[in-house]
Parts: C-alpha cells; structure tokens; sequence
C-alpha cells in the first residue's frame, strides 16, 4: 500500500511584524518635529526656572515664584512627551498607545496641580494682602516667555492634530498657561511699579484656572482631543 507523501505545512504568516506597526514616514517626520519642540521646550523651561524661582525668593514674589514652579511642571511635561515620543519612533503606533494614555493622564494631573497650585498661591496673598514686589529680572524673564510660549504653544498644538496625540495636546496647553501666566506676571510688576496695586495679580491669575481644570479633565479622560481617535 502506498503511503501519501507528507505535506510541508507553510510557515505561518506574521500578523504583527514590525514594519506593519512601524510609523510612516511622514509620520515620522512630525515626531522628529516634536522632538525638537520639546527639547527646546526643555531648554527654555529649565533657564526659565533658575531665573523665576531665585527672582521670585529676592523679591518675596508669590507669582515669580508660581511662575518658577509652573516651569518645573512643565520640565516634566516635556521630558514625559519626549518618552511617549520615543516609544512609538523606536518601538511602532501599537505601543506608543499605550504610553499615550499614560502621558495624556499625567498630563492632566499636571494640569490639576498646577491649577491647585495658582488658587493657592492667590488665595495665599489675598489673605495676607501680599502683593509682589518689582524685580526688573523678573519682568524681562516674563516679557520674553510670552512670544516664546505663543510660538510653542502654536507649533505643538498643530502637531498634536495630525499626530491624534492628546498628551501633546495637554503639553501645548501648559505652554498656553505659562505664557497667560507670564501676561499676568508682567501686568501685576507694572502696576506694582507703578501704582502699587498689590491686589492685581492673585485677582489675575485665578482667570486661568477654569481653563486648567476643563483641559486636565479632558486630558485625564482621554477626550476632548480635537484630533480625532486614529492615529494614522
């Protein structure tokens, strides 16, 4: 009797190679933009810091001090948008969804202690009828943050469109806060020169808040992007 001859079974076909989950190339292209938006991102942030934080202690100033802190806050931020960056340039969309969702809620708890930290920090000098005194270090530092943080806030926010990234977007948004914070920074120094409203700046810089707890929310739940949900 003869035996049928034994059939080679084909290899199986992979489902998930790693050019299949790789990033295009255009993609590619805007993360490498990213990158670069937020290494700048750190650079800034880390002069802005020294400068606010040793400013804000010479001049007793509760809002150069804010300030120093909000750039701390930030520092993380970039560094925290750098990792998620990596992941999907070294290891492919499929596991840059993951570090998404992790980035996009530390971002939103960014958001959160941030915005905890300006009502305190108002709250703080309303009860003590504190206001801040000038210091000229400070208001060169606060006026050059403002066009700064605009022309990064821009760029991320337009990245984080056709990169679908809500942790991006999160990223942009404290940029926006710092440069709101750096407007409110420079009105309170002026009338603090000028005509010593103490009062202005803690009035000031409670406007911000609403708009740091409704983004950290939508960061912290994953919506609210503006982006859309795929990341093609």
């Amino acid at each position: 009797m003869r035996h049928p001859e034994p059939i080679e079974a084909a290899p199986p076909e992979l489902c998930c190679t790693d050019d299949q989950h790789a990033p295009s190339a255009e993609r590619v292209a805007l993360i490498r933009q990213a990158f670069r938006l937020e290494w700048l991102t750190l650079a800034w942030m880390s002069i802005e810091a020294v400068v606010a934080i040793a400013a804000g202690i010479a001049a007793h100033s509760l809002t150069l001090l804010a300030f120093g802190i909000d750039s701390v806050i930030e520092l993380a931020s970039a560094g925290l948008l750098i990792w998620r960056l990596a992941v999907e340039l070294y290891h492919g969309q499929a596991f840059s969804e993951d570090a998404e969702r992790i980035a996009s809620r530390i971002g939103g708890a960014l958001l959160f202690a941030l915005a905890a930290y300006v009502i305190a920090s108002a709250g703080w000098g309303l009860w003590n009828r504190h206001g801040q005194e000038f210091s000229w270090a400070g208001l060169v530092l606060t006026m050059a943050a403002i066009p700064i943080m605009y022309g990064l806030a821009t760029r991320k926010l337009a990245l984080a469109e056709r990169l679908g990234s809500r942790a991006m977007r999160a990223d942009a948004i404290e940029s926006i806060t710092c440069g709101w914070l750096s407007f409110v920074a420079v009105l309170g120094l002026l009338a603090q020169l000028l005509i010593g409203a103490w009062w202005i700046d803690p009035v000031t810089s409670l406007v911000i808040v609403w708009f740091l707890v409704k983004e950290g929310r939508e960061a912290w739940s994953g919506e609210g992007c503006g982006c859309g949900d795929d990341h093609n």
